[in-house]
């Protein structure tokens, strides 16, 4: 249908030239005398019909209105404008007049990229005056002649080759010829342009290595034709897939071109990108038998036999913004300029590869520990699957260790027998394992409900692939076998209120407004209810991201009240208490996270139980400091104004009393991971960037603590909150100083975690209490989010941590 669509519009396009040529000549010799403007007239009064007289002085360069730029010598890139003027010298661009040359033969006859000859020409052209590049101009030419009467100078039809430029075999024969009868062709393979001292053509032209051929025609009394270019790529024959992948990242033959390579087509992407396997495999593990090409519209099928051909190319398929500074490159095929011979169709798919036991088993612990010196899938994960690069492979069995995102689900094989499962049936982290035997399965499915602890009975079958800074088994909804729910349950706390212990929780509750459009009824209905119901109504909890009122609106207010105020009206309603918040609203913008949603963290506390110590709230610039055993401001921020701070969240001090005894409450949300290298990434090992402001912050908090101490001894700090680091980190060295416990360092490895990306299961949420306190305090992290969806009851996508402390207990030091 298209093709007959084209046929008639080229039938259409070949009468309306033919009539054209008719009148041409006449239209070229002499344009209509009677209201000939000039340029300056034309521009002085740019409307309606009109025929112009001016010099060609160049084209428009770039730019509109007052910015418009012209060019006025060679070479002429442009060919769809010129730039008229009454003088043949004119640079002024308030005297030029912006001609637009529509597509036929009026662009054919003037443009300066194929006629430079036309340069200071005086013209005469018919068509629309109008506005062009936002200054006075004139479009739609109808016709045109040269005022002096004499035709342009007749040239030379341009050399054209047997064989279009692209991809070539060896040995193939090229032809040149020009439509000038009697035109002697000359040509140069040195990449020089050709002229009349150049080889004279007269034989077919032999290609053996990547050749580009240059050709001219000329002949006496006329211009010699354009120079013609034609490159060719001469294709290495006889490689097969494992050939092209190597045993490495990047392919032997990166960047050259490649013929006769067949394989089977495993999995269809999409329209323009299937994957091919080698049906004739070698022994080498090393090498993969499997290969992305690229071919726009490409027609083929899962099962087609295939041979292909095309230039090979280390390309970055999809990823964040800094993907290509970031992320591993996928070896594919590019068969643009290429056809794709189908030699069979409907075929069995050969035997996929088996990750785990009975197959090939995946590195568990070393990612990459020679910074790619080294290629050994054996031992780093990273080399394992590009080993497998393209292939089709299977997972047997396999349990999923994260709830699904993007589509996405993380498992690991024969639900994973080899390493310790944490309780919810996921991967935790530790200081030297960040567990490379997770495998993504890219089903491209939103909608596919799956927590931490489901599995699969039977095979996942897909190709390996990458994106976003991770290696993915690519696979279809469609195909996957039989999905079983795991028993993972959301928690509840096993504190119970006592009269005489403090409870105190951390919550990082994920942008959370009054504005109903960010944050929905059923999230606050959720995040009431974990209070109340999970973490049994703390006394004191430390919320982390707290929107302004009116959420994401960036209308320059900060004050979190109204979002206070719903979430704790809904505490109430569902039987919790009745708490009182307090905060210290942030500088407009100033803390980062989502543009006019000023996320700070706040304290809500109950008042049945606990007393905001008698102080005055500080400044969003105000810097608490700790005098005589009282916070100066109460609540107040730490160093609000230090650059360590830039687009972060400012720590806040709280000052209690509880029974009798005071505490100082620190709520936290250093600055996220964000800018961070992945760690199947290009570098390795990745660079860290978010670290150094999250050391800086660790430093100014841990001097904080040491001033409260050196005031009072016996002073009782907790440091809360969301700290985007791992208790292993750096960070909590800096942080913890001698003066502080990390009470999540007392939580049983199975249970220590609080939140999950691409399926490592890690802790970024902390309560560390002073050591004097740290015997006399309990800790339990309450796992009701991170291992779960919303259709699970997930109200965030933190866990959050509580403790509990006996306050009288904590026994005073000497001071001598």
């Amino acid at each position: 249908m298209a093709l007959n669509h084209f046929r008639h519009l080229s039938k259409l396009v070949l009468i309306v030239t033919m009539v054209i040529s008719l009148f041409a000549p006449i239209s070229q010799q002499k344009a209509n005398a009677e209201g000939v403007l000039k340029v300056t007239e034309a521009i002085a009064n740019n409307t309606g019909t009109a025929t112009v007289e001016g010099y060609i002085v160049g084209t428009v360069k770039g730019g509109t209105g007052s910015s418009i730029s012209y060019q006025f010598e060679g070479p002429f890139t442009q060919d769809t404008n010129l730039a008229l003027a009454d003088s043949p010298n004119e640079t002024d661009k308030t005297k030029i007049l912006a001609v637009q040359l529509p597509g036929g033969a009026v662009r054919e006859a003037l443009n300066l990229k194929a006629h430079s000859e036309n340069l200071k020409k005086k013209i005469q052209i018919t068509g629309d005056l109008l506005v062009y590049f936002g200054v006075p101009g004139h479009k739609n030419a109808k016709s045109f002649s040269f005022v002096s009467g004499i035709p342009a100078e007749p040239q030379a039809e341009v050399v054209t080759a047997s064989i279009p430029q692209g991809v070539i075999s060896k040995g193939t024969t090229v032809t040149l010829e020009t439509k000038t009868e009697g035109a002697a062709i000359y040509y140069t393979l040195d990449g020089t342009v050709p002229t009349k001292e150049s080889k004279m053509y007269s034989d077919p032209i032999t290609i053996n290595e990547d050749t580009t051929i240059k050709a001219i025609a000329i002949k006496d009394k006329m211009k010699d034709s354009r120079v013609s270019e034609f490159v060719y790529n001469v294709a290495i024959s006889g490689l097969r897939i494992h050939d092209i992948q190597g045993e490495s990242h990047n392919s032997p033959v990166d960047k050259k071109y490649v013929e006769g390579v067949t394989g089977i087509v495993t999995y269809v992407a999409d329209a323009d990108n299937f994957y091919l396997q080698d049906t004739q495999p070698d022994e080498n593990e090393k090498t993969s038998e499997g290969i992305l090409v690229y071919k726009k519209g490409h027609g083929v099928a899962k099962g087609d036999i295939v041979t292909v051909a095309g230039q090979v190319k280390e390309w970055v398929l999809e990823g964040y913004s800094d993907k290509m500074k970031t992320d591993l490159a996928v070896t594919e095929i590019n068969a643009t300029n290429t056809l794709i011979k189908l030699n069979s169709s409907g075929n069995a798919l050969p035997e996929a590869v088996t990750i785990g036991e009975g197959g090939r088993q995946q590195p568990t612990e070393i990612i990459d520990n020679d910074n790619f010196g080294l290629f050994d899938p054996q031992q780093d994960g990273i080399d394992f699957y590009e080993s497998l690069e393209g292939m089709l492979v299977k997972v047997d069995n396999p349990s999923v260790i994260a709830p699904q995102k993007n589509g996405e689900i993380v498992v690991v094989p024969d639900i994973h027998k080899n390493k310790e499962i944490n309780e919810a049936g996921g991967l935790n982290i530790t200081a030297n394992d960040f567990n490379p035997e997770r495998l993504f399965i890219d089903m491209n499915d939103y909608s596919f409900v799956a927590k931490t602890g489901d599995y699969f009975v039977g095979s996942i079958t897909g190709v390996v692939s990458y994106g976003y800074g991770n290696f993915k088994v690519l696979t279809n909804r469609d195909d996957l076998p039989q999905f079983v729910e795991g028993t993972t349950e959301r928690e509840t706390s096993d504190f119970h209120e006592k009269h005489k212990e403090l409870t105190i929780a951390s919550f990082n509750v994920e942008n959370f407004s009054a504005d109903e459009n960010g944050t929905s009824d059923e999230k606050v209905t959720r995040i009431a209810g974990s209070i109340v119901t999970n973490l049994k109504s703390p006394d004191i909890v430390g919320l982390v991201e707290m929107q302004d009122g009116n959420g994401a609106l960036n209308n320059g207010n900060t004050d979190a009240k109204e979002s206070a105020d719903r979430l704790i009206a809904e505490i109430a309603a569902q039987g919790g208490p009745n708490y009182v918040y307090t905060d210290v609203a942030p500088e407009n913008n100033k803390d980062g996270g989502q543009p006019g949603g000023n996320i700070r963290v706040g304290y809500i506390y109950n008042p049945e139980r606990v007393k905001l110590a008698e102080g005055v709230k500080g400044t969003a610039t105000q810097a608490v400091t700790f005098k005589n055993g009282k916070l100066t401001a109460n609540p107040g921020r730490i160093d609000p104004t230090n650059a360590a701070f830039a687009s972060s969240r400012k720590p806040l001090a709280a000052q209690f009393e509880f029974n009798g005894e005071t505490v100082v409450v620190v709520a936290n949300h250093f600055n996220s991971k964000g800018g961070d290298q992945p760690l199947f990434g290009k570098n390795q090992p990745p660079y860290l960037k978010s670290e150094e402001q999250r050391h800086q912050i660790a430093g100014i908090v841990n001097n904080f603590v040491k001033e409260v101490k050196a005031d009072d001894p016996n002073a009782k700090v907790v440091l809360l909150g969301d700290f985007n680091d791992f208790e292993f980190s750096k960070t909590f060295d800096i942080l913890k100083g001698s003066e502080l416990t990390n009470m999540i360092d007392e939580v049983p490895f199975k249970e220590r975690f609080t939140y999950s990306y691409q399926g490592n299961a890690q802790v970024l949420d902390h309560i560390l209490v002073t050591n004097n306190m740290a015997k006399k305090t309990k800790v339990d992290i309450v796992h009701i989010n991170s291992q779960f969806m919303e259709e699970h009851g997930r109200a965030s996508d933190h866990d959050p941590v509580i403790v509990q402390i006996k306050l009288d207990k904590v026994k005073d030091v000497k001071v001598k």
